[in-house]
């Protein structure tokens, strides 16, 4: 019956842990990504335009270790969030830039 009651614990704080990241990478895009971007990673802002940021709900051509490089440290004209995420919330921007593409 321990044994149970634990499992069920467990289950239930990874399932609460897994809608607090989801929501955190959810409020950081919003936040820092969505002006340039887009809510839905078309690129088709006023701002994404002018840039020409690429479409990341089709194109995802990068790898999870380049995009988490971009957001950390900047890329071309994007600027760096180092200073302003965690490794774990950069990595969790990038698993949901993952989930933007249909």
């Amino acid at each position: 019956m321990m044994k149970k009651q634990t499992a069920l614990l467990i289950t239930a704080a990874m399932f609460c842990g897994s809608i607090a990241f989801g929501a955190d990478a959810a409020a950081n895009w919003t936040q820092h990504c969505a002006s340039c971007h887009g809510k839905d990673g078309s690129g088709s802002t006023t701002m994404g335009k002018k840039l020409g940021v690429k479409d990341y709900s089709k194109e995802q051509g990068f790898s999870d270790a380049d995009a988490a490089k971009a957001i950390k440290s900047g890329s071309g004209k994007m600027k760096a969030y180092g200073d302003k995420l965690s490794d774990a919330d950069i990595k969790a921007l990038v698993a949901y830039v993952r989930g933007l593409k249909k």
